[in-house]
């Protein structure tokens, strides 16, 4: 359930799950940082092997979403490791005040992680906004939907056709085209894309999709070449 995916970094595929019935495959993300507390990064369904793999890590101490639509699994997580500080992305906490969450992301991280991680917030959306992060010690950069690269042999039907047509499925990636419609004020987003870039990411976490662990790079200066 959990696997290596750079030092120190883990990845978890979780369920399939429907999202204005398009099929959205799952993944999280857990970094031990260096002080041997554990950072979660959109938590999927919690089983109880998955459990098990996340406690032989070390004591979870922060759960942060990167977008206010990833939200179905916080409040498991937030039961199973009470201690442990919820952070939401910009617009999360007015959408579910049911989850009481420490802090909202900024640009700047955490100092609970900011020696490991590094983070940066995709403004300028009058829909959705998602914060970005970049692992150090495994020079990987984390993305949510603003990066989706889904398998072609899953994308099947019309469904699959649609997100064809959006550039969501294989290799290049790509970013949901009402998504990009939103983003009225293109300033803010070219700022955080070329400091993401400049960051010079050799791995690449997302959601949806494929990751990659190399050319990270050249893969989202591609993906992002639309802002």
């Amino acid at each position: 359930m959990l696997e290596e995916f750079g030092p120190s970094l883990y990845v978890a595929d979780g369920p399939t799950v429907s999202f204005f019935g398009f099929p959205y495959p799952t993944r999280m993300a857990v970094a031990r940082l260096m002080d041997g507390s554990v950072w979660v990064w959109s938590p999927v369904a919690l089983t109880p092997e998955l459990e098990r793999a996340v406690d032989a890590i070390g004591p979870v101490r922060d759960i942060v979403s990167p977008n206010k639509i990833h939200h179905l699994f916080l409040g498991e997580w937030a039961e199973r490791w009470p201690d442990a500080r919820l952070h939401a992305p910009p617009g999360l906490a007015r959408r579910k005040p049911e989850l009481h969450f420490a802090a909202e992301l900024g640009d700047a991280p955490d100092p609970a992680w900011a020696a490991d991680i590094d983070q940066v917030v995709f403004r300028g959306s009058f829909a959705l906004e998602e914060v970005v992060f970049f692992h150090r010690p495994s020079r990987t950069a984390i993305f949510g939907d603003l990066v989706q690269r889904n398998d072609p042999e899953q994308m099947k039907g019309w469904k699959g056709l649609l997100m064809r047509l959006d550039g969501l499925v294989g290799e290049r990636g790509g970013t949901p085209r009402e998504w990009r419609l939103s983003f009225v004020r293109r300033g803010p987003i070219r700022e955080a894309r070329a400091r993401v870039l400049a960051w010079e990411p050799e791995r690449l976490v997302i959601a949806h999709g494929a990751c990659a662990h190399e050319n990270a790079a050249s893969t989202l200066a591609r993906a992002l070449a639309w802002m």
